[in-house]
């Protein structure tokens, strides 16, 4: 038998570890979204708060005796610093990144902890189509708004085609809804100044004297039709992300 044709047991085993995480990982975040809106908190803020704390456990007798404690308070959060400083030097080229499920790209996320250009690249690289069958369930919490925020802070001219499609793609995956109207002022904020700068871009489109010159009928009106393509699905999206017109 060929070294190809071997199966990786190891390898199946941290992929299976990691599924089980994942899904772990969902039902707790989704038990303490439902036990938020039970508890009729005040303000987003303190629904946020409730499901980040949703895997820390109550403290235990042993653990207020006094003896120094070993273990650090929040192991996810600890835990997601040593991650990004260990990875840093090991980071994959963007196209070799083709995530399957949600616990694969946030795995792939978290290596570009600080690096938003590189994160902005991810999003853009996989496209909306990716995007939706990767978080076919739900974006997990937090990161929806995380996106908004790399994307608008982050667009590059000529892209504009392509961070509509991803915006498409998201508006398709589970839960999207509840999930938006969960964002944070800040991400709101964000998402809004995202279609703003889309909508200068499809409604500003121009060619200079000098460029009438060189540009051929055929091209500009190429052009033209992309631009109006563009105006008209970023349109659709509008209603969706509830961005007043």
């Amino acid at each position: 038998m060929e070294k190809s044709d071997m199966i990786n047991f190891s390898s199946l085993e941290k992929e299976l570890q990691a599924a089980l995480e994942a899904d772990r990982k969902y039902q707790r975040e989704n038990d303490a979204k439902f036990r938020a809106l039970n508890q009729n908190v005040a303000s987003y803020e303190d629904f946020r708060d409730i499901v980040l704390a949703s895997h820390l456990k109550p403290l235990d007798r042993k653990d207020i005796s006094g003896a120094p404690r070993k273990q650090p308070w929040n192991p996810i959060a600890f835990g997601t610093k040593h991650e990004s400083s260990s990875t840093e030097e090991l980071q994959p080229e963007l196209f070799e990144i083709q995530p399957r499920s949600a616990s694969e790209f946030i795995r792939e996320w978290r290596r570009f902890a600080g690096r938003s250009f590189d994160k902005y690249s991810l999003l853009v690289s996989l496209g909306g189509k990716a995007l939706q069958e990767i978080f076919s369930t739900e974006v997990g919490f937090g990161l929806l708004g995380e996106f908004f925020l790399i994307l608008s802070h982050c667009l590059k001219s000529g892209d504009e085609e392509k961070v509509i499609g991803v915006l498409d793609g998201l508006s398709r995956t589970g839960r999207f809804g509840l999930n938006h109207s969960l964002l944070s002022k800040a991400e709101q904020k964000a998402c809004e100044e995202l279609f703003h700068k889309l909508q200068v871009t499809g409604e500003e489109y121009h060619v200079s004297k000098d460029d009438t010159s060189v540009v051929c009928e055929a091209s500009l009106t190429h052009v033209k039709d992309d631009m109006t393509d563009i105006t008209i699905k970023l349109k659709g999206l509008m209603g969706k992300y509830d961005i007043q017109k």
